[in-house]
C-alpha cells in the first residue's frame, strides 16, 4: 500500500467515525488546560481529572498559582507521578507567564517551551487545542500507533514522528489527528498486546499485515 493511500484511509475512517475527537483532560480555560497537560506527563488523564478540581478551585488564576508555595501545590498533586518536580514546574510556569507574558498563554511554540514543565509535546497540545493551529503533539501513544499503522517510517524520535505526520496529513486534520492517534493507542492499539481482533482499521495497518504474514509462515 502506498503511503498516500494509507494516510487517505486513516483520515477517511476517523473523519467519519470520530470527527470531533478531543482531549480527555477536564479543563475550563487555556490556563487550566496548560496546568492539566503539565501534570499529565507520564500519568493518566483519569488520575489528573481526579486531582485538578480542587487544584483549580484553590488556584483559579495565574497570579494565585504564581504566589503559591511549592509545598502547598504539592499537597494538591501528591498522588500524581513526580509531584515534587511538577509542583515546582507549576509555580515556575505561573511566574514566567506573569513576568514575561502578562499572564497570558502564548501561542507560539518557541514561547510556550520557555515555560517550566513545558516541552515540545505540551507546547504542541496548547498550540493545537487552544489556538487551533496545525500542531502535532507526539506522546507515547502517537509515537507507537503512527509507527504501527505505517504512517511513519524509520522515525526514531518524537520530533521525527511529528515532522512526518505534519508533512503527510491534510493541514486541517492535524490537530484532531493527534487525538485520533492518542485515543486509538489508549483503547485499542495498546503497547503490550494490541487488540487487533477488535481494531476497525486493520485493513490499513502495516503492523497487522506483518502479523498475518508471520502467521502464514508458521502455519
Amino acid at each position: 500500500m502506498l503511503l498516500k493511500e494509507r494516510y487517505r484511509l486513516f483520515v477517511d475512517y476517523f473523519s467519519t467515525h470520530n470527527p470531533d475527537a478531543q482531549t480527555e483532560l477536564n479543563y475550563g480555560n487555556a490556563f487550566e488546560l496548560l496546568v492539566a497537560v503539565i501534570l499529565s506527563a507520564q500519568c493518566t488523564d483519569k488520575r489528573i481529572n481526579l486531582v485538578t478540581p480542587a487544584l483549580f478551585e484553590r488556584f483559579p488564576e495565574v497570579h494565585e498559582l504564581a504566589a503559591a508555595s511549592v509545598e502547598e501545590v504539592y499537597s494538591y498533586i501528591k498522588s500524581v507521578s513526580y509531584p515534587n518536580n511538577k509542583a515546582k514546574h507549576l509555580v515556575g510556569m505561573a511566574n514566567v507567564l506573569l513576568n514575561e507574558f502578562n499572564g497570558d498563554i502564548p501561542e507560539k511554540i518557541e514561547d510556550l517551551i520557555k515555560l517550566p514543565g513545558v516541552g515540545r509535546k505540551t507546547a504542541n497540545v496548547i498550540s493545537s487545542v487552544v489556538f487551533n493551529n496545525a500542531s502535532m503533539a507526539v506522546d507515547t501513544h502517537v509515537f507507537r500507533v503512527s509507527n504501527r499503522l505505517g504512517l511513519t517510517s524509520n522515525a526514531k524520535t518524537p520530533l521525527a514522528v511529528e515532522k512526518q505526520l505534519v508533512k503527510h496529513l491534510p493541514k486541517e486534520t492535524i490537530a484532531v489527528a493527534h487525538h485520533w492517534l492518542i485515543l486509538h493507542g489508549r483503547y485499542i492499539c495498546v503497547a503490550r498486546s494490541p487488540k487487533c481482533e477488535i481494531c476497525p482499521i486493520t485493513y490499513m495497518c502495516k503492523y497487522y499485515e506483518k502479523q498475518l504474514k508471520t502467521k502464514k509462515k508458521i502455519d
